[in-house]
């Protein structure tokens, strides 16, 4: 997969064309500089795991992470298990967010959209350790 020109050379710049990928639980892969993603993962290990979905979270997160670079033509290669893990086959999306990128199946990308616009809330309001990690 091939990231935008206009980010390619920040990325080689700042990071040295290093990056981590992992997985998020909405089903997208999520790609940091290798440096944020430091920061991201000594966050969650240090974050008490008396229940399981912080546990699940940990467990995904972290054993999913995987560290790639981008190549001269700025394309990264995905792995086939965190392919598979997202969905991805010939469209995907690729969002940024905030210090990262979100990479979507497209078609899962589009029905995010539409649900937002439909006004679809957010069902789960249960306190939650994770809460204050930012990923």
């Amino acid at each position: 997969m091939a990231l935008p020109t206009r980010y390619r050379a920040l990325l080689t710049e700042r990071y040295d064309g290093r990056l981590v990928l992992t997985v998020h639980d909405d089903g997208c892969l999520l790609l940091y500089p290798q440096p944020e993603w430091e920061d991201i993962e000594l966050q969650l290990i240090r974050t008490p795991n008396q229940d399981r979905r912080t546990r699940d979270m940990q467990r995904m997160l972290v054993g999913y992470a995987t560290e790639v670079e981008l190549d001269g033509n700025g394309r990264i290669l995905i792995a086939p298990r965190l392919r598979d893990f997202a969905r991805l086959d010939k469209s995907v999306a690729l969002v940024g967010v905030g210090k990262k990128f979100e990479i979507w199946n497209e078609e899962s990308w589009e029905q995010i959209g539409s649900s937002w616009m439909g006004g679809r809330a957010d069902n789960d309001d249960r306190p939650h350790p994770l809460e204050t990690l930012t990923l």
